[in-house]
């Protein structure tokens, strides 16, 4: 199974990057390496992540990257990673739609 980023995902994990690096660059750079390496291995436990509450729907699940969730779909061939969504922003069901 391939692991897809969407432009929204990719968009929203460099926005985390910049604001981290603004005051601790080393620190930007151990989160991105440790976000790729979390994501890179959903290739091989897709379901290792929990259902979305907000759509309970078992194709659409989430790992927790302090301080984000990182939601994905799980489709027959591959993992959509969709967004990055900080934990303690409100829900929004547009982000989970193609960008």
């Amino acid at each position: 199974m391939t692991v897809v980023w969407s432009a929204r995902a990719k968009r929203r994990a460099l926005e985390a990057v910049e604001y981290i690096a603004r005051e601790r660059p080393a620190a930007a750079a151990a989160w991105l390496d440790h976000l790729l390496e979390r994501t890179s291995n959903l290739s091989e436990l897709a379901g290792r992540g929990r259902i979305v509450p907000e759509i309970a729907n078992p194709a659409y699940r989430e790992i927790l990257h302090e301080p984000y969730r990182v939601i994905y779909r799980v489709d027959a061939k591959r993992v959509v990673i969709l967004t990055l969504r900080h934990w303690r922003r409100a829900w929004d069901a547009t982000e989970v739609t193609p960008a």
